[in-house]
């Protein structure tokens, strides 16, 4: 399974970036008592009694953006939401309950994650009789926590590995009857994404039309292959953000990245008679920053740019176009006449497969090993980079901790190239890999608390 995610939400200043930096031991959130600091997400891995998560920070909700960027702020709440698997909702145990905390559990009673409820600045003992008011908020453990006073840091930890989804819980389709493989449809408009589900279904279960556009929310449907389940999703067409008419095309583009986020693999349909455009690069974009499996699919080979425009040369044409993404397999079909349609949906089932992939730890070090003596990392302030040994911890995406002296030694270009000698020699061939680089010494001063500090991902 992935990395579980651990979202920190509340109104303004409850003190949701100073939790995060305190879980963290040290600062990653920027911290100030002016209102709405926290506009996108910050988002930093942590380990606590050998569980990894990523704990994520968010704006503050309610919260009128002077720069009008309230609707943004908003949306990248949302987007963290929509990814949790748990959440903490940080009240103020000082200044008591508010309105706008009564709005922020209004938002949260409607997602269905389980939830702590964390009673934060409550600095000495004698405001503990005073949180019960909290409890109508949320029917959800409820927690005092103080970064002041140092109070319950290990406890909220201990609550937080007690609610986080089993480490051994992979899903049996079999048993659930849950399809094994959910597919999301993308692309900008008329590229024959619902021309393709229809193929795939075999009846006209979407609105086929030339008028570009047609789908205008996402649809999910299922189908069969050889006895296994799917869901195919079907997602609006997207065009640039300043051709977007109307609320409808807006949320199309908005339902289109969901799409993406809800999918084990991502098909991003290029039309084979047109050039790509800023739209298709938005799309990609997005798989890259969710770190999705994908498959390119280039349709309507059947009119193609022209006659000199040969599978290969469309290859080479999508590699320069995005080049952090040349583990990506590309597929060309003609969804109208269903041609090389059963070959991509085997497709999908098998970069999945790959996600889905673990490997053990003595030969993950052996790769890395081999690796580093065939391109060491360069000197970097008269120090030595050095890596001291690495860790599978999550599956889809594959997600590999690396442990060494200081993550700072090591430049983004090496990355790239650790990132591709482990796509050549494991089997990831084909999908995304995220990296942590983790400095050893400050790590083994925090086993005793829990916490770890890893670098920034590196995701390719």
């Amino acid at each position: 399974m992935a990395v579980p995610k651990v979202v920190i939400v509340g109104r303004p200043n409850v003190g949701k970036s100073s939790l995060l930096n305190w879980q963290a031991g040290k600062l990653v959130s920027v911290v100030d008592s002016m209102a709405g600091v926290t506009r996108d997400r910050v988002t930093y891995l942590m380990n606590a009694d050998d569980r990894y998560f990523e704990l994520i920070d968010t704006g503050g909700m309610g919260f009128d953006d002077p720069d009008d960027l309230t609707a943004d702020v908003e949306r990248q709440i949302d987007l963290a939401i929509d990814e949790a698997d748990l959440i903490l909702f940080v009240v103020d145990g000082n200044t008591g309950l508010t309105p706008l905390d009564e709005h922020v559990a209004g938002r949260l009673r409607k997602v269905d994650v389980p939830k702590i409820l964390v009673v934060n600045k409550c600095d000495s003992t004698k405001t503990d009789d005073e949180v019960y008011e909290f409890y109508r908020l949320a029917d959800a453990p409820l927690i005092q926590t103080s970064v002041k006073g140092n109070r319950h840091r290990r406890e909220l930890q201990e609550l937080i590995l007690e609610n986080l989804p089993d480490a051994t819980d992979e899903t049996n389709d079999a048993d659930t009857g849950e399809p094994e493989l959910k597919l999301a449809i993308v692309g900008r408009r008329n590229v024959g994404k619902s021309t393709f589900i229809n193929a795939l279904v075999q009846t006209e279960r979407m609105i086929v039309s030339e008028v570009a556009g047609t789908t205008r929310d996402s649809v999910d449907v299922r189908f069969q292959l050889d006895d296994k389940a799917f869901t195919a999703i079907d997602t609006p067409g997207v065009r640039k953000r300043k051709s977007l008419a109307n609320d409808v095309e807006f949320y199309g583009l908005v339902r289109a990245k969901k799409s993406i986020r809800r999918a084990d693999v991502v098909l991003m349909f290029f039309d084979a008679s047109q050039t790509i455009s800023r739209v298709d690069k938005q799309l990609v974009d997005e798989i890259v920053d969710r770190c999705k499996p994908c498959v390119f699919v280039v349709n309507k080979w059947d009119l193609g740019l022209d006659e000199e425009m040969t599978t290969e040369k469309w290859a080479e044409y999508l590699t320069h176009n995005f080049a952090t993404m040349r583990h990506v397999p590309i597929a060309f079909i003609t969804a109208k006449d269903s041609k090389n349609i059963k070959k991509l949906i085997n497709l999908t089932q098998t970069i999945y497969k790959q996600a889905l992939e673990r490997v053990g730890t003595s030969r993950l070090n052996r790769v890395i090993e081999a690796a580093v003596d065939a391109n060491p990392p360069r000197y970097k302030a008269n120090r030595r980079p050095k890596i001291y040994f690495a860790t599978q911890v999550a599956t889809l995406p594959p997600t590999i901790v690396i442990k060494c002296n200081d993550p700072k030694l090591f430049e983004p270009n090496w990355k790239r190239y650790l990132l591709g000698a482990l796509r050549e020699e494991l089997p990831f061939k084909e999908v995304p890999i995220r990296l942590y680089f983790r400095g050893r010494e400050e790590d083994d001063r925090n086993q005793g608390e829990g916490s770890a500090r890893p670098g920034t991902p590196i995701n390719g």
